[in-house]
């Protein structure tokens, strides 16, 4: 099924590639997303849907030295969040605060909280702790694993460990595990690992050539999704992970990123550089496989993409549910243009 232009449309300055749900802002709808400019001074827009839905609007507009290529709000504090940049030469991560007050008049400097100056090579990521008030966070690059102690009011962060994944692995991202704090699944060139925080080893492993992007589901303890480069998206129960217990097509080209809905189970969405965002129908455990379902959710599993959004004309990279409205997403192409969606002609009858 192929979408039209019904999103709500925000244009950055330049280029960009992550956007993040603003999850401690209980009040309003938000999202924070920077830009990836290498010659011009590089941007992060803290973006609200309008109370009426109709809008999305720059709420504050900061300065940031480096082009952005990973960014994520701190689960507990909404004007605390993370980068991972590059200056062109070599790749940074730091923490950052938004000043108060602010304005998308003009462009405020934001306050570094701490700087994860624990790596030398490629930083691909930091992750924040998703369960409670936690004060942990893991930053990842190629070849290294550290978990951090932030302290935000005395503007420090402290390595509590550091683990290297061996030279056979290049990790190239990850997601920290909401069913269990002390459960990391990192993706490599040939595999998903999972790593135990308390002793900081991979204590089990998937191979899996080019998986691009991994989530949990959080409504399901054991459910793993992948993104593959080329073979679409793999849901895995970790249970019995020897092979997938579904498949999804994925896009028609790489398929870059995959997000499970917060509330909603069913529902999963995917980017990729075809220029699309994808909805899709997961089944649901075998169990209630094997119940009775409606012939309509029959006729979804049979055909489980819902919706393909398809406004965009470029390569999409970031993507993000609302976890205030879950029946709302955000979506990033390369060419700096923000969309928000509404799924709600799509979601399963309770």
């Amino acid at each position: 099924m192929q979408g039209g232009s019904s999103g709500i449309g925000y244009g950055l300055k330049y280029q960009a590639r992550c956007i993040s749900d603003v999850k401690a802002d209980t009040d309003h709808t938000s999202f924070l997303t920077g830009t990836l400019s290498l010659k011009e001074e590089n941007e992060v827009h803290l973006l609200r849907l309008s109370s009426g839905g109709s809008e999305l609007v720059c709420e504050g507009l900061f300065s940031h030295p480096n082009e952005i290529w990973d960014l994520a709000s701190c689960p507990f504090d909404q004007r605390i969040f993370s980068t991972v940049f590059s200056t062109g030469e070599s790749f940074g991560a730091a923490i950052w605060q938004i000043p108060e007050p602010y304005g998308q008049s003009n462009s405020s400097t934001l306050d570094c909280v701490a700087s994860l100056d624990a790596h030398v090579g490629k930083i691909n990521c930091v992750l924040w702790c998703p369960s409670g008030k936690s004060d942990k966070l893991i930053s990842m690059d190629e070849q290294n694993l550290v978990l951090w102690s932030l302290d935000s009011s005395k503007k420090s962060a402290e390595v509590v460990s550091k683990e290297s994944a061996g030279m056979r692995h290049s990790l190239s991202g990850g997601a920290w595990n909401p069913h269990d704090v002390n459960s990391v699944a990192a993706t490599s060139e040939s595999s998903i690992q999972f790593w135990d925080l308390r002793t900081m080893k991979n204590v089990n492993s998937i191979e899996r050539a080019h998986v691009r992007n991994v989530d949990y589901n959080t409504k399901r303890e054991h459910i793993l999704v992948t993104a593959d480069d080329e073979s679409g998206i793999h849901i895995w129960d970790l249970r019995k992970a020897k092979a997938p217990v579904q498949e999804l097509p994925g896009h028609t080209h790489w398929t870059w990123a995959v997000r499970c809905n917060p509330e909603y189970e069913e529902l999963i969405l995917s980017v990729g550089t075809d220029s699309a965002v994808n909805l899709w129908f997961a089944s649901a455990s075998s169990e209630k496989q094997a119940s009775e379902r409606s012939a309509e959710a029959s006729r979804q599993r049979v055909n489980p993409l819902l919706n393909s959004y398809t406004d965009y004309e470029d390569s999409v990279y970031g993507l993000a549910w609302s976890s205030r409205e879950p029946w709302f997403f955000a979506s990033l192409s390369y060419d700096g243009r923000v969309v928000i969606e509404s799924v709600k002609p799509f979601l399963p009858r309770r």
